[in-house]
């Protein structure tokens, strides 16, 4: 599983055209979090990827554990973040096994890769200490930029993967009725629902207007209230 793991870790060294989003999702979502988050000390977060978030939340949580499943992937990230205090396991998320329970689970941008979101939300859901909440985080299939792709006869399916979305791992995009769905069948609720990043054109159209950052910040700020058109859904669900 390792070695199949392993393969994606060039999508995360930062040699991509869609490191521009992965840097503005990554290091948004996790400040809504951490905006959500309260009195919460304890946190689960699974998944390394490129280690905006990790770095971000570390420095928050008194407890902060983070799984992952790729050697190489962790090695990258202690090679970028060599100070984080997060304590890293190496497991599949299917396998781990724990007696400990956490006030918050992370989830971001983890559910497109693995073979049963419903097993992963279901296994984790009993990880959460009482009262506890988990943040999910999945990329948006019906986000503006690929609408409009799809109108204008660019784009066949707006749930098509790119070549891209292969490098990276992905399985599958969600809608916002997809996800609500699938948070359903796993026997938690959604307690809020915000959109990460109103993305209106492609990543290298965006990229050549070179906007200032204000405009991505205020794009990101607008997204909050239209998950529907936002380039990412995120969710803070509650077991029922």
């Amino acid at each position: 599983m390792s070695n199949t793991l392993d393969k994606h870790v060039a999508a995360y060294q930062g040699d991509n055209l869609y490191d521009f989003d992965n840097e503005i999702l990554l290091t948004w979502y996790p400040q809504r979090v951490l905006h959500h988050a309260g009195a919460a000390s304890s946190l689960l977060e699974l998944g390394l990827g490129h280690g905006y978030t990790t770095d971000i939340l570390s420095r928050r949580f008194e407890r902060h554990v983070v799984l992952e499943g790729s050697p190489a992937v962790i090695g990258n990230f202690r090679d970028k973040y060599p100070d984080c205090r997060a304590e890293i396991v190496e497991t599949c998320f299917e396998n781990f096994v724990t007696d400990e329970r956490f006030d918050l689970i992370v989830m971001g941008f983890i559910l497109e890769h693995v073979d049963s979101p419903l097993l992963v939300l279901s296994r984790f859901r009993d990880f959460l200490a009482p009262g506890g909440r988990m943040f999910l985080a999945v990329p948006n299939a019906e986000v503006l930029n690929r609408r409009l792709g799809q109108l204008a006869g660019l784009l066949d399916d707006v749930t098509t993967l790119s070549e891209n979305d292969h490098l990276l791992g992905h399985k599958r995009f969600f809608t916002v009725a997809t996800f609500s769905a699938e948070i359903a069948q796993a026997g938690c609720g959604v307690d809020r629902l915000e959109g990460i990043y109103l993305k209106p054109f492609t990543t290298r159209q965006i990229v050549s207007l070179q906007l200032d950052r204000k405009v991505i910040d205020a794009l990101c700020t607008v997204g909050i209230d239209y998950p529907e058109l936002s380039c990412g859904l995120l969710a803070e669900i509650s077991a029922r």
